[in-house]
């Protein structure tokens, strides 16, 4: 049994938690596509070609659905009842239809005719049902796909859901897969629930998925216990974690240190002053209430551009984030004050910096830590060796990457070393099943 110690309970939530306020950090959704942004006035947002303002939607809660209407503006989308299939005029089968194109008697200037008069899409819609020939002679389920696919495309509906490890990794592994090295969401709930994530844990995570599993770990601890965070490079990269969107009461438990200074802590020789010798200029990723500092030193640029290579098809209206800081101390210098005040902002934040790594770098020499996660694009190998050293005994440790061949290597040493127990090398998977509801009841028991 571990030990005893009880935990403060957790805090209340906020009577406005389920309603969107400005600044928080969201995610848009249509269809099967997401795009995380920070809801801004007056801030224009390009979504699926679609652009307008997210103004309308604060004070609306998590959940609601929107449609784009004239200049940009979202109003919240009506309930409407869809026919019954009783209701419905279909055919047997569609072996008569011929797809010549004259079916629609609307041409594409109609339409962009009607799209210019402020007609919504659900309207556009209807009329190309009523103009279509074919319609009526086409079975049921052809008929729904027929206006699935109209209403994808001429109706902008978008619903605005709360960020979530769930949301967020089907988004980064749908259209930016290689900066999360090709981690599905199932494999990062294994991967949270082999590591024992749980409140009050002390955990020590190496990763470079652009801060994904570190948001995950943080969204399971609900901002209870020590994070500290490896990072390689002159600073640690949390574009996923800033759209989670926590509060700054999570981030008082997050630490971080540089990955190089750890074989100087585990031979005894780590000092201060080994991070005042550190570059003054070396751009660390801070966080201020979900805000993030967009510098970052030319070796994390190197690091992003290996990752986005095999992403680099996309058209720019693919991108999944739109982060943008409302905090003063993060404007230009000109927009700042004088350039004294910037520099002595500047030393205050290095400061406060050091003085996080010294606490991370104590925390550590403890050795005491609940649990390891590691999901790299480095060899696992030489990673995990060094940083069980800090991980208490009988304690779980998660290993990931995307290649098998890194992990035989890691799982030989291992065996080979001794010291582990239940030690396992497994490979997830995921199926999806395509279920028919209109014909079908399904029943799901355990």
């Amino acid at each position: 049994m571990e030990g005893s110690e009880e935990l403060p309970g957790p805090q209340p939530p906020h009577p406005g938690d389920h309603r969107i306020r400005d600044g928080d950090f969201v995610v848009l959704k249509r269809e099967d596509v997401f795009k995380a942004v920070q809801v801004q006035r007056r801030k224009k947002v390009t979504f699926e070609k679609q652009w307008f303002y997210l103004d309308n939607v604060i004070g609306h809660s998590y959940g609601t659905t929107f449609e784009v209407t004239n200049g940009g503006s979202l109003q919240p989308k009506k309930k409407k009842e869809e026919p019954t299939s009783e209701t419905k005029e279909a055919g047997t089968d569609n072996r008569n239809i011929i797809d010549d194109g004259k079916s629609q008697k609307l041409t594409q200037d109609d339409i962009k005719a009607l799209k210019d008069k402020g007609i919504k899409g659900e309207e556009i819609v209807q009329q190309l049902i009523e103009n279509s020939t074919t319609f009526r002679d086409k079975t049921e389920f052809a008929q729904d796909k027929y206006i699935k696919k109209k209403k994808k495309k001429y109706e902008a509906v978008i619903t605005v859901v709360k960020p979530s490890t769930r949301i967020l990794s089907i988004m980064y592994y749908a259209r930016e897969p290689g900066k999360i090295n090709h981690m599905r969401y199932d494999t990062l709930a294994q991967m949270l629930t082999l590591g024992n994530v749980r409140a009050g844990n002390k955990m020590i995570v190496m990763e470079t998925c652009a801060g994904l599993v570190l948001g995950a770990i943080m969204e399971r601890m609900g901002g209870f216990g020590s994070i500290i965070q490896l990072y390689p490079g002159g600073g640690p990269v949390r574009a996923a974690t800033a759209c989670f969107g926590f509060p700054k009461s999570f981030l008082s438990g997050l630490y971080e240190f540089p990955l190089n200074k750890v074989d100087s802590l585990l031979n005894g020789t780590f000092s201060a002053e080994m991070l005042s010798s550190e570059p003054k200029d070396s751009a660390s990723v801070e966080e201020s209430n979900g805000t993030l500092e967009e510098k970052q030193t030319s070796e994390q640029e190197t690091e992003d551009s290996m990752a986005e290579a095999p992403e680099s098809h996309h058209p720019p209206e693919q991108e999944t984030m739109e982060i943008v800081s409302q905090e003063p101390e993060y404007k230009e210098p000109k927009e700042r004050g004088s350039k004294k005040d910037y520099v002595q902002e500047k030393q205050r934040r290095q400061e406060e910096q050091r003085k996080r790594h010294l606490e991370a770098a104590a925390l550590l020499s403890e050795r005491n830590s609940d649990g390891l996660i590691v999901a790299s694009r480095f060899h696992p190998t030489p990673l995990l060796l060094s940083l069980l050293d800090f991980v208490a005994p009988s304690r779980p440790f998660v290993v990931y990457c995307q290649y098998k061949e890194p992990l035989l290597e890691c799982y030989t040493k291992l065996r080979e070393r001794g010291g582990v127990i239940n030690l396992r090398l497994s490979e997830t998977w995921l199926r999806n099943y395509q279920i028919n509801i209109q014909k079908w009841n399904c029943w799901i028991l355990w």
